[in-house]
């Protein structure tokens, strides 16, 4: 991922900046996730990235990290992530960040139940040449549920759409 505009030399000027990217960067990998993007992910991640998704066994690889996603992901019909970066700090060209998480994903095989995660990222990232690159992923899993629309409100809305 290309960064869009050129650093700055004013200190308060350049960690605005960089709080800027790195939260772009941490957004962009969920929303490409949700999306199915998964060239847009794997472009969040570094090379040598290490993730661990709750008390799964780690990961280590850019290519494999996506990859295990992808897989996890396979059967989703649609799915949600919603981020909060509470915390960016920034040390040259490293950084860490608190991201609190919640999503909702759907699968093939129970389409009305919508699947609930509520967990906290523990993130790390480094300046690379072409922009602020995911090196490490923690996600901390703190609650998870099934959402069952037992009333059919969302018939009532007229359906999941537009598939856009």
């Amino acid at each position: 991922m290309e960064a869009t505009t050129a650093p700055s030399t004013d200190p308060a000027i350049r960690a605005i900046q960089d709080r800027i990217d790195i939260t772009d960067v941490l957004y962009r990998y969920a929303s490409t996730i949700d999306k199915f993007d998964h060239e847009g992910l794997r472009a969040t991640l570094a090379d040598d990235v290490t993730a661990q998704y709750g008390n799964g066994d780690p990961i280590v690889g850019g290519d494999e990290v996506a990859a295990w996603i992808g897989e996890a992901i396979s059967t989703v019909v649609w799915q949600h992530h919603l981020l909060s970066v509470y915390h960016v700090e920034v040390d040259g060209d490293t950084a860490k960040a608190l991201v609190y998480h919640t999503s909702h994903q759907v699968f093939e095989d129970d389409p009305k139940t919508a699947k609930l995660l509520v967990g906290r990222y523990q993130n790390e990232l480094r300046r690379e040449p072409d922009g602020w690159k995911i090196t490490g992923l923690l996600l901390e899993l703190l609650w998870g549920e099934d959402k069952v629309d037992a009333t059919g409100y969302l018939d009532l809305v007229g359906g999941r759409g537009p598939q856009l």
